[in-house]
Formats: structure tokens, C-alpha cells, sequence
């Protein structure tokens, strides 16, 4: 699968400078998911990843550089994870330098692997987080942007992280806003949702729909230094991210494996400079308030 990108950098294009890394994100499966989401802003799928899966000994360098840079948080992201065959190790290891989160549409999170999650949280000096994606609490309304059964397996990768204690955060875009009914607030419906399902703490985080991706060419405006006059650009993301993934070291995780994006061909420490705001993506991490973390 090719992914329409934008190949060149405006000479023009306003720059973030660097201010800390904050997080450090690892492309783990690069576009390999076995899902293929109407929205996804990487456009994974089960065929032809246009952006390949990290060898395990390069996920394992990132996190290396995560301690000696001082990131105080790991992000593992694709694709799907869980398709990589070391992803528990690798959050293990992860997990003895730094609180660490994973992101998953949870489908391949079965009771072996919630009971292998939940003992390597067990056994961590820093906390584990897992972000489970579920685009609406209808299945007939997820599953028309997810795929046939990817609402069931998500729900019950939910149940069983709830059950060990891990406390997911449920992850939704806004895709399906025209669909629900007038003055509906999406939190508010998946937290009631969670509540009856028995998860005592809901934990939900809302993502605006990104140009780009499967959805590239809804929206091609771009930012300029006149629309930042006055914005602190230090509250964007790239101003305190970097992402590990095939081919280098990129600003953001939304962009990985844009060549506009990519700040370094090798280590971290040599991206950490100043990141183009080139991409429509990047209209919308400023009009919003973006970030792809937790908080």
C-alpha cells in the first residue's frame, strides 16, 4: 500500500524549536495492523505495510536512548503492537526506565496476554498504560469504520485489562460524530457506556479526525508564521516528541515515516532541533490543542 505524503518541506514552513523530551515514541509495527480503520491516520492494514515493523534490536536501542536522553515517558504505537513478536519483552523492558503506554485496537489482547500485561506491571518500577481504540459504544456503528467483530474483541480486551487492574484508557476519534444523536457528548457516552460494563474508573480520551492518512486530501491548508503570531509554540507536541520508526527519528507520531518529518536518519540526540510545521496535520495539532500522550 502507498501512502500519499507530501514529499517536500516548504522553505517557508514556521519551525517548532526543541524545548525537552518529554516522550519518546516507538513506531514498533510501523503500518502492520490487522485492521484496516476507514480513518486511520497512518493507513495500516493486514497487506503491504508502506511503512515496515522496527527490528527488535532497534526498539530495544530507542529505549536505551529514552533512558540517556532523560524521556520521562515510552510510547509503543503502529500498526498493531501486539502483532510484533517481542512486544512483551520490549515493554518490559521499557518499563524498567520509564512509565510506559501502548496503544492497540485490543483485539489481540486475549487472557494469556492481559495475564502476562498485568504481571509485567506487577513487577515494574514504573507504571504500564494501555490505550484500547473503540470508535463508538454501538457495535453496528464502530465496526462500519473498524471492521466486521473488532468492536466484541475490543470490548473484551477491556474487561479483561479492568479485571487485572490495569485500568485501560479507551481511545475515540471523533469519525462517527455525524451519527450520534443531536447534543450527544462522545465522552459522556463511552464513560456511561464503561460504567455499565463494570469498569470502575473510565478513562477516555477523545481525538480529533486528522487529514491525513486514509482520510489525506479532506483538508490541505497548511500553517504559516502569520497564523502563529502570538501561540506559544512550545505547547505542541514536537516540541517535546520524538518517534522511533523505519528510516529514522521523526517529529511527531502522527507524521512518522513522512520524509518532511523525519529530523534524523540515526540516533534521537540528533533530532532533537527545531520540527517543521509543514503537513494539514499540523493545522490541526494547533487549532485543537493535540497530543497523542495521555494527559
Amino acid at each position: 500500500m502507498k501512502l500519499p505524503v507530501l514529499e517536500l518541506v516548504p522553505t517557508a514552513a514556521p519551525l517548532v524549536p526543541f524545548v525537552r523530551l518529554s516522550a519518546l515514541w516507538i513506531q514498533l509495527t510501523g503500518t502492520w495492523c490487522n485492521l484496516a480503520c476507514t480513518h486511520c491516520l497512518n493507513a495500516s492494514g493486514p497487506r503491504d505495510p508502506w511503512l515496515r515493523p522496527l527490528e527488535t534490536e532497534r526498539a530495544r536501542q530507542a529505549i536505551a536512548e529514552a533512558d540517556a536522553l532523560g524521556a520521562k515517558e515510552i510510547y509503543f504505537t503502529g500498526g498493531e503492537p501486539f502483532l510484533h513478536r517481542d512486544i512483551l519483552p520490549l515493554l518490559g523492558e521499557a518499563l524498567s526506565v520509564a512509565p510506559t503506554t501502548v496503544l492497540t485496537n485490543g483485539t489481540a489482547i486475549t487472557e494469556p496476554i492481559a495475564d502476562a500485561l498485568a504481571a509485567l506491571a506487577a513487577a515494574a518500577p514504573y507504571s504500564l498504560e494501555v490505550r484500547v481504540s473503540l470508535d463508538d459504544v454501538d457495535p453496528a456503528l464502530n465496526d462500519r469504520v473498524r471492521g466486521a467483530g473488532a468492536w466484541e474483541k475490543a470490548v473484551l480486551a477491556i474487561q479483561r485489562l479492568e479485571a487485572r487492574g490495569l485500568l485501560p484508557i479507551v481511545t475515540a476519534t471523533e469519525i462517527l460524530g455525524d451519527a450520534l444523536p443531536a447534543g450527544t457528548r462522545l465522552y459522556d457516552r463511552f464513560r456511561d457506556f464503561l460504567l455499565a460494563r463494570g469498569v470502575r474508573r473510565p478513562r477516555v480520551k477523545i481525538l480529533p479526525v486528522l487529514p491525513i492518512g486514509r482520510l489525506d486530501g479532506r483538508a490541505r491548508s497548511t500553517l504559516d508564521e502569520a497564523a502563529l503570531e502570538g501561540f506559544d509554540r512550545g505547547l505542541l507536541q514536537c516540541a517535546e516528541s520524538r518517534v522511533v520508526a523505519d528510516g529514522g527519528v521523526y517529529a511527531c507520531p502522527i507524521l512518522a515515516g513522512l520524509p518532511g518529518a523525519r529530523l534524523s536518519d540515526g540516533a534521537v540526540a540528533a533530532s532533537l532541533g527545531p520540527a517543521p510545521l509543514y503537513h494539514p496535520a499540523c493545522v490541526t495539532c494547533h487549532e485543537t490543542g493535540l497530543s497523542c500522550r495521555n494527559g
